[in-house]
């Protein structure tokens, strides 16, 4: 186990040195994507310079050198997850082509008078889809809302999730208000009534703990890139019977297990569902990422989170005109807030000048902004490589910024 130690921990990311403008870099937007250590870089590079070859076809060295590594890649996501079988890790291009898998395998399902079930709070990526499959259905999508702090209400869930209720999609933590959700009440609810459950974790692996045999989810999926790992890496963990439920996503070559100009059959777990080259060195680079990742202890890494929330938290409470949405006492270190007669879009552009980096707009997730009655916010999210002195220039730079304003 290696000791956490915030300055040492800085210097395996490089971009955290860079400046922007004149002013040392404050990277506060690890909701949007995460930095990425130089191992991880350099797995890259390694693979496209000493190991590059398609998988899982080749009989020559390389292939079966790169087919190795991937196959590696998938046990330690098992692992990272505690899924039960290997097969149950699907490789994908990142939670919303995960989320899209599921609920086009529930399009060909679902039938008149099916009801999917979803939240308020979901990003887009969690919404679309699962209408899009209601629409090609018949199937009716329902929602449970949100209440003032930003939790989900829960005041008519036994009404929401019945005899009707074939899949319910949430996200584990909110990407805009930071709350994390009761999802093992909801998963036990849903199971009680023969519905399967999908969770969002793209904002939760990074902050806490997640097992997947302990949560009983049907389907959980997130993106690698932000856990530390590349862009364009995903995955979907479904338990076996679920995943064996669904037709295939995408047709092509892997997928199959023998093709005829009469028919297809197709290929078992996971290649019934990876069709195609896939992004073999963002693969074995997530393995890489959550390698390092895993070398700490996550309790360390979560409670250094947490005080650097309820630091900025405090910080920001005392600027005048400043109003936090999203006020769940259970939540990870997300920060978003309004300005009062200011728009989101002008106080982002002004901590951007000053080195601060931090998401403005609806956050994909326009639900949540209409219920709230704003059109967007400010968002600060922070990494377990961030500190309280990046969380005092940011407030710094945010009073400039609101003096500016006026």
């Amino acid at each position: 186990m290696r000791k956490f130690e915030i300055n040492t921990v800085r210097k395996d990311f490089p971009l955290l040195e860079r400046t922007i403008y004149g002013k040392r870099l404050v990277y506060f937007d690890n909701g949007a994507t995460a930095q990425k250590p130089q191992i991880v870089i350099d797995r890259i590079q390694q693979y496209y310079s000493s190991e590059n070859a398609n998988i899982h076809r080749g009989v020559h060295h390389l292939s079966q050198v790169g087919t190795d590594l991937y196959e590696e890649a998938r046990k330690t996501i098992q692992s990272f997850l505690n899924a039960k079988h290997e097969e149950e890790i699907i490789m994908t291009k990142g939670t919303t082509d995960s989320i899209n898998l599921v609920a086009f395998g529930y399009s060909k399902l679902l039938k008149a008078g099916d009801e999917v079930l979803i939240t308020e709070m979901e990003h887009h990526s969690n919404i679309v889809p699962w209408q899009m499959a209601c629409e090609y259905s018949g199937a009716t999508c329902r929602y449970i809302p949100l209440n003032g702090k930003g939790e989900l209400d829960l005041s008519n869930i036994d009404e929401l999730i019945n005899s009707k209720t074939k899949i319910l999609a949430v996200t584990h933590v909110s990407n805009s208000l930071g709350t994390i959700n009761p999802i093992e009440m909801l998963i036990e609810k849903a199971h009680a009534v023969g519905a399967k459950v999908l969770i969002d974790g793209a904002q939760s692996l990074q902050h806490f703990k997640v097992d997947v045999q302990q949560l009983d989810a049907d389907f959980y999926v997130f993106s690698g890139h932000k856990l530390f790992g590349p862009t364009g890496t995903g995955v979907l963990y479904g338990k076996k019977e679920a995943l064996e439920q669904l037709p295939p996503y995408q047709g092509g070559g892997d997928m199959i297990k023998e093709v005829k100009m009469s028919g297809t059959t197709y290929n078992e777990l996971p290649h019934k569902f990876e069709a195609g080259t896939p992004n073999i060195a963002g693969g074995i680079a997530l393995k890489t990422a959550i390698d390092y990742f895993t070398e700490f202890d996550l309790s360390e890494l979560e409670a250094h989170e947490k005080e650097l929330l309820e630091y900025a938290e405090t910080k920001l409470k005392a600027l005048p005109g400043v109003r936090i949405i999203g006020t769940s006492e259970n939540k990870v270190s997300v920060l978003s807030f309004v300005v009062e007669g200011a728009h989101h879009f002008d106080v982002g552009t002004l901590l951007d000048k000053q080195g601060v980096a931090v998401r403005t707009g609806h956050h994909c997730t326009q639900p949540v902004m209409d219920y709230f009655g704003i059109n967007g916010t400010v968002r600060a999210s922070f990494a377990f490589y961030n500190t309280k002195e990046e969380v005092d220039i940011f407030i710094g730079a945010l009073e400039r910024a609101l003096n500016m304003l006026g």
